[in-house]
């Protein structure tokens, strides 16, 4: 059992964090098809710099002994410690846009309280909107786009882009809770699950991260610079496309999937994947790629400005703010 204590605490040298900006989730825990959380969290601590708002405690919230925390063995001592971080953010993408980042493990315990506390400090902090990413494997190639599936209160975004739309059970994340918490409270979220060949599941991808991002970005319209995750994935690929080649089985096995996505594609009248992992973007087609989904989105947009400035009129809007 986890041991009593506070959930979290704020950072006394946290920076002020503005209201309205977009929200971020991306956790690790009981499913990172291809590594795509991972990768991604990876990027946005080393590279964007996050300056910690609140610290959440892994001694209330993990259970050390499903996930292992990594210990240096360094010949005759230890060293290099690295306990689990789990923090919500202020943090600037590539072009210096601010949002807020919550990252890191997934809770094994507490979950009711920790999304209750999730849910209060975007309140609190005003954020805009909410999205979260997670990777599941599927029966799908490579050689094709990794598609989505949307879900949330953003119909917008789920006509657009969710591939597969299934009615199932599924076994629940802390995520889906957090979606499903942040819906009843009326706010903007959406969720999207990349779905990752599962022959590359247990690998990590960069092509998910990549994806990923993508869809991050479609979003909330943040930018991010992934071009070394790029190279990785060209130099990934390369390397798939060798081992399918010499094998009779795996050439195969790639023709039966593509068939099968190329007819559910065509018969389809769902969304469309939101990028191809052979053709990914350069900066430029991503930031023209920005600039087409905002210009198509201004009319809701303006829309929902007039339905703003009618709330302020009318008093406190959705989520009990003037």
């Amino acid at each position: 059992m986890p041991l009593s204590g506070p959930l979290y605490e704020r950072v006394a040298s946290a920076p002020p964090v503005p209201a309205g900006l977009p929200m971020v989730v991306v956790l690790t825990g009981f499913t990172d098809a291809g590594g795509a959380v991972s990768q991604m969290i990876e990027l946005f601590r080393e590279d964007l710099s996050p300056s910690p708002v609140v610290s959440f405690s892994a001694d209330v919230l993990l259970d050390y002994r499903a996930r292992r925390p990594v210990i240096t063995f360094d010949a005759d001592h230890l060293t290099d410690y690295r306990p689990p971080r789990l923090e919500l953010s202020l943090v600037h993408d590539a072009i210096g846009q601010p949002f807020v980042l919550l990252a890191g493990f997934e809770p094994d315990f507490a979950w009711d309280a920790f999304t209750e506390t999730v849910v209060g400090l975007a309140e609190g902090l005003e954020v805009a909107t909410v999205t979260w990413v997670h990777a599941i494997p599927m029966p799908v190639p490579h050689t094709r786009p990794i598609g989505t599936t949307v879900s949330g209160t953003r119909s917008e975004l789920t006509q657009a882009h969710s591939v597969w739309q299934p009615h199932t059970q599924v076994p629940a994340t802390v995520g889906h809770l957090l979606e499903h918490r942040f819906a009843q409270s009326g706010a903007a979220v959406s969720g999207f699950v990349l779905l990752v060949p599962h022959y590359l599941a247990d690998t990590d991808y960069p092509a998910a991260a990549l994806a990923g991002l993508d869809s991050l970005s479609v979003a909330t319209g943040l930018v991010f610079d992934a071009d070394g995750v790029r190279e990785e994935n060209r130099e990934y690929l390369a390397k798939v496309d060798d081992q399918v080649e010499g094998n009779a089985e795996l050439t195969a096995m790639l023709r039966t999937l593509e068939e099968r996505y190329d007819s559910y594609m065509a018969g389809s009248n769902l969304g469309q994947p939101i990028i191809h992992t052979g053709d990914l973007p350069s900066a430029d087609e991503l930031a023209a790629e920005l600039e087409r989904f905002l210009a198509d989105r201004r009319p809701d947009d303006d829309r929902r400005s007039d339905d703003k400035r009618g709330d302020d009129k009318r008093g406190d809007d959705k989520w009990g703010r003037r």
